[in-house]
């Protein structure tokens, strides 16, 4: 049976391995050991960051619902309730942007609400 040299495979995953560590500080981008444990760890976060991002945006919308609605002399959970009764199906994220480029439909959006 013939020897088997491993060499160009081993270096072409550490090469691999270390440009997409390229960066980290200190030994995370050097040592391939550490490198490899580096990189586990930000792929980790980065999924959660993921999860939180989503997390965030969404209190970012709230905030901003609540602020414009305080506004017209409502409170935000008295708004949505009223959406919902009016059966205006708008999700918050929408609301949000109308709110920041078209403040005139979004007021609209309120009165017709409040019709409820």
């Amino acid at each position: 049976m013939s020897r088997i040299k491993r060499g160009t495979v081993s270096r072409r995953k550490h090469k691999k391995l270390l440009e997409s560590t390229k960066g980290y500080r200190g030994t995370k981008s050097k040592l391939v050991k550490i490198a490899k444990e580096a990189s586990l760890h930000a792929a980790a976060y980065a999924y959660h960051g993921r999860k939180l991002k989503k997390r965030d945006f969404r209190t970012l919308w709230i905030t901003r619902i609540g602020e414009a609605v305080k506004k017209e002399g409502l409170s935000y959970s008295v708004f949505i309730n009223k959406l919902k009764q009016a059966k205006i199906e708008i999700d918050r994220k929408i609301l949000s942007s109308i709110i920041v480029e078209d403040p005139e439909a979004f007021k609209h959006i309120v009165e017709s609400a409040k019709k409820v």
